[in-house]
């Protein structure tokens, strides 16, 4: 997975670019979005891999099946992907390019894993909590997984902070073991 953000990283980077100079930012995110759906699609992807077809072909299909959201500029963008044989790439780059825009709103998307369902009161004390720590405005979604037993897990791009009974049980456990 390091890979292959490493490999979209470049092309997120340069969409990021040209949606910003032309002030597209969220369609593009949107467009963008759009592609990695459908080039994540079981069969489509196949076509997509099939060296068959050539790269205009490919580029050109994938723009035709999200004909309501593609752009020149987005058909131009998947020709480049598909003549450097990077379109199974777009799930990632798509991810990356959220991850640009949000940074440059100063916003950041939150999940809480909690083992119980959160209140909204309790949902919006941690968003206004995460907002002063983090500066940035908090963007939360939250979900239930009772195998934490209890706490909560709060992920956000690299951060993970891990305040559940399982991990601390987890790290009970590894310092008894080492």
């Amino acid at each position: 997975m390091a890979e292959l953000k490493t490999v979209a990283r470049p092309y997120a980077k340069a969409a990021f670019d040209v949606a910003r100079e032309n002030n597209q930012v969220v369609e593009w995110d949107s467009m963008l979005s759009v592609f990695a759906l459908s080039a994540n699609d079981k069969k489509f992807s196949q076509a997509l891999a099939n060296p068959s077809f050539s790269a205009e072909e490919k580029a050109g299909a994938l723009a035709d099946v999200c004909s309501e959201v593609s752009t020149t500029e987005g058909k131009a963008f998947l020709l480049t992907l598909a003549e450097n044989n990077r379109l199974s790439l777009l799930p990632a780059i798509s991810a990356l390019f959220n991850e640009f825009r949000l940074n440059s709103e100063k916003a950041v998307d939150v999940v809480v894993t909690s083992a119980f369902p959160l209140t909204t009161e309790q949902e919006n004390t941690l968003a206004v909590s995460l907002g002063k720590k983090l500066d940035r405005t908090i963007k939360l979604s939250s979900e239930t997984d009772a195998s934490l037993i209890g706490g909560v897990v709060i992920r956000t791009g690299d951060l993970i902070i891990d305040g559940s009974v399982r991990g601390k049980l987890a790290k009970l456990a590894e310092a008894i073991n080492s």
